[in-house]
């Protein structure tokens, strides 16, 4: 390994300092490992396919509980978070619903663990659940050792405060540190004896993005009790486009049924990253160009996002990355005090709304394309989700509107007749 790891400190993720020469020539000299790739493909993928129609079938027919803890969001350890005796960041955190927390922990940064010990000790006393995520770099695919001495040291610090370790992050981008999917075996299997010796659960693969011929070699492989993906949409806009004709919908009934049949069970899934990133935060951004959206896109996209993922059935929890970040988190730090963007609200509404309700269905699809009304129900309260990812029209509920919240919570008039669905969601209650 010629080259030294660099970390982007603006975009919380590393730059891509790995020359392509060196990239090419491993896939070459490793070209065996694309054969046994594709054989877990073929002989999971198959099964897969009949659990996706399956499971595609029933999405968004069946009643679904969404528990409130499925609305969760990460966290960073910062200077402030850490020694804040007002707890700023903890009431944050509660004041939006969020109920469980996940909190990175690089390998590079083995001098902050006390730190980080520290916040996830103050995340716990205040009721708050934590799942950490270990991070790697090019080094520990060759320093194993080393690797699994730091494994062991986070979970004996951490596993008091917190039952769930990802293990591994975003391994499929090279600027991650691993070059190829047995390269990640390796990482993982120093966890699963430590798992089984902390009583500890391991949640895994962490595959970013629509990468998901990586859950067959995978999931097959290593004994995880949550099965996790970074699955961001942003490329694409909205949560309801599709890539490569794959609605995020689609996208959540394939990652199921894949870590289904790879796993030889029902499988429990989670989604351990996505965001928006915002236009005009410059080097605070994690991408370029299309992905950025304005904060009220983000705070709409939100919404949605959640909503498609959790009144599907296949989805247990969502981690929103982050609270507080000037790219994209829910709180811009940039400023003091720190300020809540529009997308902190939407969170927080959406929270008190569908935490601990019931998807009963959708109301007859609205007529223009892109119109959505998911039904819920809540305490003996019926209400509606409703919004568009087209143009705008008027949609007449067939029974009597009582009151109307906008995305952020606030009271909108109700007058006889239709109502206009947007794209930002607004919530509609039955008298």
């Amino acid at each position: 390994m010629k080259y030294s790891f660099e970390w982007n400190e603006f975009a919380d993720q590393p730059h891509n300092v790995a020359p392509r020469s060196e990239r090419t020539l491993h896939h070459f000299k490793h070209w065996r490992t694309y054969f046994s790739l594709v054989a877990a493909d073929l002989h999971y993928g198959f099964r897969g396919l009949r659990l996706y129609r399956r499971y595609r079938k029933a999405m968004y027919r069946e009643p679904v509980r969404i528990d409130p803890s499925a609305f969760a969001v990460s966290v960073s350890p910062t200077s402030r978070s850490v020694s804040d005796p007002s707890g700023d960041v903890i009431e944050l955190l509660k004041a939006a619903g969020v109920q469980e927390t996940l909190v990175r922990i690089p390998s590079w940064e083995k001098g902050r663990l006390a730190d980080c010990e520290k916040f996830a000790a103050r995340l716990h006393a205040q009721g708050l659940g934590l799942t950490i995520a270990v991070l790697q770099r090019r080094e520990d695919v060759f320093e194993q050792a080393a690797w699994a001495g730091f494994l062991e040291d986070v979970f004996a610090r951490f596993r008091p405060f917190c039952p769930n370790f990802e293990v591994g992050h975003a391994w499929n981008r090279t600027k991650w540190g691993v070059w190829d999917y047995t390269e990640y075996l390796k990482l993982v299997q120093p966890a699963i004896k430590l798992r089984d010796k902390y009583g500890a659960k391991l949640v895994g693969p962490a595959v970013i993005d629509f990468e998901f011929h990586l859950y067959p070699p995978t999931v097959s492989r290593l004994p995880f009790d949550k099965v996790s993906s970074l699955l961001y949409v942003d490329r694409v806009g909205a949560p309801e486009n599709a890539q490569f004709g794959w609605t995020t919908a689609m996208k959540t009934a394939l990652f199921k049924a894949l870590a289904d049949a790879s796993a030889g069970r029902d499988c429990d899934c989670w989604i351990t990253e996505v965001n928006w990133p915002l236009q005009g935060t410059g080097k605070f951004s994690p991408a370029s160009g299309e992905p950025n959206v304005t904060e009220e896109e983000q705070a709409d996209l939100l919404v949605r996002y959640y909503l498609i993922c959790l009144a599907g059935g296949l989805i247990e929890r969502v981690y929103w990355w982050q609270l507080a970040a000037p790219g994209y988190g829910l709180i811009d730090s940039r400023e003091e005090p720190w300020r809540k963007r529009p997308s902190y609200h939407a969170f927080r509404t959406m929270t008190g709304i569908i935490g601990g309700s019931t998807f009963v269905g959708r109301e007859g699809r609205p007529e223009r394309a892109g119109g959505e009304i998911f039904l819920f129900e809540k305490q003996g309260r019926e209400f509606a989700v409703c919004w568009t990812k087209g143009a705008p029209f008027e949609h007449e509920f067939l029974r009597p509107v009582k009151r109307i919240l906008d995305r952020d919570g606030k009271d909108l008039e109700v007058r006889p007749g239709p109502i206009e669905i947007e794209g930002s969601p607004k919530y509609v209650f039955f008298a």
